[in-house]
């Protein structure tokens, strides 16, 4: 499901909303999860999952066209830990 899959999904489900209002609610959920993941913090959705951050160390890679060797420098990625809710809904 993509964004604009979801925001239809939503307005049909909620008729006494414009499209308008559920694209600027879903902005605004997504933006909220976003800026805390930035901060350094966590998103715990109850039933659904957990999503923080990770740390990756720098590390020597390599450029795939021409073999030479690139410095990747460390940095931070968003980590999803699906809750026991979901796992249990996706395995019956």
């Amino acid at each position: 499901m993509i964004r604009s899959e979801l925001v239809a999904s939503l307005a049909a489900a909620n008729p006494g909303l414009s499209t308008a209002e559920i694209e600027r609610i879903v902005t605004l959920v997504f933006d909220e999860i976003v800026s805390r993941l930035a901060a350094g913090g966590r998103v715990e959705l109850r039933g659904f999952g957990t999503f923080s951050t990770r740390a990756r160390a720098a590390r020597l890679g390599r450029n795939p066209r021409t073999g030479d060797a690139v410095a990747v420098d460390a940095k931070r990625v968003p980590y999803f830990k699906p809750g026991k809710e979901m796992r249990i809904r996706l395995n019956v």
